[in-house]
């Protein structure tokens, strides 16, 4: 009888998030991180995301092979690929082709990791149209098992015209269905944006499922919503200026499910077990 009102009990404490996920349950690799490694080898890209002990990637395409071949070679590393970044050209392109590979990676969330806009920035208008998109895309990943997200890259963050506090981006959320649009966070970019990434996620609790860890160089710039950086203006995660504990201690508290590590600064191979090492020290 006890066995029986123990499990219970973590059913219970599991279904109301009291055992929510924190960065140390599920912490990998987006492997943009190796674009430069996989230009030269694809499989040898995947074999330092296996020599710096990841379980879990985002993938960013397939570099030099089709995507059943990147899938036997993540498999043959021990490396689950949870999450698929595809353009959103591709998505307007050919949908169901872009589920198709999603599908065939065995992700979860097949996310779309940018948007295009010109000189004139991302307006309310355009984040109307593109919300209602969303909806579409979301719906069909939905019926195919897959969960569809947008991850903000800076330039959302402009001003609306009605001002007082609003932001593009507070339309896009507002704009698209919950059950069918979720989001991910990529730290860098809320922030290089003059945001807190940590208000931010409380702000919208329910929407945020994935996170980009990455972290901007502590002299950098930033209040600019130009979605655009110099690489150099990226570092090791725990060494640049966002509060760490801040952002994640409030991702495990809303629940964010997946936080990978994407780095975009010019030596990858020195920064990325540097990013791990403060990650997994780092007490939540």
């Amino acid at each position: 009888m006890k066995n029986h009102l123990r499990l219970g009990l973590v059913s219970c404490l599991a279904a109301t998030g009291a055992f929510a996920a924190d960065i140390h349950d599920h912490l990998g690799l987006q492997l943009w991180s190796l674009r430069v490694q996989t230009k030269e080898s694809t499989t040898g890209a995947l074999d330092y995301a296996k020599i710096f002990a990841f379980t879990e990637v985002e993938t960013a395409g397939t570099g030099s092979l089709t995507t059943e071949q990147f899938s036997a070679e993540l498999k043959a590393r021990g490396l689950n690929a949870v999450s698929a970044h595809i353009g959103y050209d591709a998505l307007k392109k050919d949908l169901p082709g872009a589920i198709a590979t999603a599908k065939a990676l065995g992700v979860k969330f097949l996310i779309c990791p940018s948007l295009p806009h010109g000189k004139e920035g991302f307006k309310e208008a355009d984040a109307v149209r593109v919300a209602a998109e969303f909806n579409e895309f979301g719906a069909a990943c939905k019926a195919a098992g897959l969960r569809f997200g947008y991850h903000p890259h800076g330039f959302e963050f402009t001003a609306t015209e009605a001002g007082k506090g609003e932001v593009v981006f507070d339309v896009l959320v507002r704009e698209t269905k919950p059950d069918l649009v979720c989001y991910e966070m990529d730290v860098f970019w809320v922030f290089h944006a003059g945001q807190d990434p940590a208000k931010l996620l409380a702000k919208y609790p329910d929407r945020w499922v994935l996170m980009h860890v990455k972290d901007i160089r502590k002299d950098a710039v930033t209040g600019l919503s130009t979605g655009g950086a110099p690489p150099t203006d990226n570092v090791a995660v725990g060494t640049g200026q966002i509060d760490w504990p801040a952002v994640l201690g409030t991702a495990k508290k809303i629940g964010v499910v997946h936080y990978f590590i994407e780095d975009e600064t010019p030596a990858p191979l020195q920064n990325i077990p540097a990013s791990l090492s403060y990650l997994r020290a780092l007490k939540l």
